[in-house]
């Protein structure tokens, strides 16, 4: 399997990145990040809301030399804060991300949230703040200091709503997957406009806790393939046909992460699928309450 797709404008990103959720501490960014690219990773997922960014840049400053690379081999992904949405705080966040960042351009930029911050969810301000956003990452795009754009956390509804409004479809959108959350509907409207889907949060947001890592299927495939819960899950995402973004600060499980280059035979598959008909549960944030 190719551990690369490509954007519906033709830009390459790689099926597997390192997620920073939560990793704020200068010394846990530096062994993530030199970890990860010592690996084989070419993609970091980050986002203004980490307040990670100035980290991951002295990270990348340090690591890159060493190991023969540039800026031009890493996909870097960010995305805006629920507080920054709107005309001009957008575009105020935006020169800000790419400072932090020491960069002039990212890979890939989001909306992170489909609400804004501090804003009742019922508002209608957050469709028309949002939309502004919107707005401001098109002509950003158009400036080259985004090679692609898209959103985060969008309902089906958002989708629409947004693409009857956009000049451009996004060309990614994030959002909450694994077996036990499988939001078929949209994933199958994305493939249609042609919008890549990336999943957060394969692992569930428990560690080894995860209920995840305690479904019987998922053990049961895990000794058949002699591979880790962590790998069925994360190869069961990359055979969806998701990108995939795998967190850790141990060095151990960052490069058994991206260690994918297996096959979940279809019956295991189907299995794994069917996870979804006994539970359906939600790790992370619902979006579903905003306007």
């Amino acid at each position: 399997m190719d551990l690369n797709t490509v954007f519906s404008n033709g830009v390459v990103c790689p099926r597997v990145h390192l997620g920073t959720y939560r990793i704020k501490k200068a010394e846990e960014v530096a062994t993530s990040v030199s970890s990860a690219v010592g690996a084989g990773y070419r993609a970091i997922d980050t986002a203004a809301v980490y307040r990670n960014h100035g980290k991951l840049a002295t990270a990348l400053r340090e690591v890159l030399p060493s190991l023969g690379l540039s800026r031009a081999d890493i996909f870097i992904t960010s995305k805006l804060a629920p507080k920054d949405h709107g005309s001009e705080k957008c575009e105020e966040a935006v020169g800000k991300v790419l400072k932090e960042l020491d960069t002039e351009y990212l890979d890939l930029f989001l909306l992170h949230w489909p609400g804004v911050q501090k804003l009742d969810v019922k508002d209608p301000l957050n469709s028309k703040l949002r939309a502004e956003s919107w707005k401001v990452l098109e002509r950003n795009y158009k400036d080259k200091k985004f090679r692609s754009i898209g959103v985060s956390n969008y309902t089906l509804e958002h989708m629409k709503d947004l693409l009857e409004n956009c000049e451009i479809v996004p060309h990614v959108l994030q959002i909450e997957l694994h077996p036990h959350y499988q939001q078929e509907e949209l994933v199958s409207f994305c493939v249609a406009q042609g919008i890549h889907v990336q999943a957060y949060s394969s692992l569930g947001q428990e560690g080894t806790n995860s209920p995840l890592f305690k479904s019987d299927v998922v053990n049961q495939v895990s000794k058949r393939l002699e591979r880790s819960p962590a790998q069925v899950l994360l190869r069961w995402g990359l055979q969806k046909g998701f990108t995939v973004m795998p967190k850790s600060v141990h060095a151990d499980r960052i490069k058994e992460n991206i260690d994918l280059d297996f096959v979940i035979p279809a019956e295991d598959m189907d299995n794994l699928d069917s996870m979804s008909e006994n539970m359906v549960e939600k790790y992370a944030w619902d979006p579903s309450t905003v306007l």
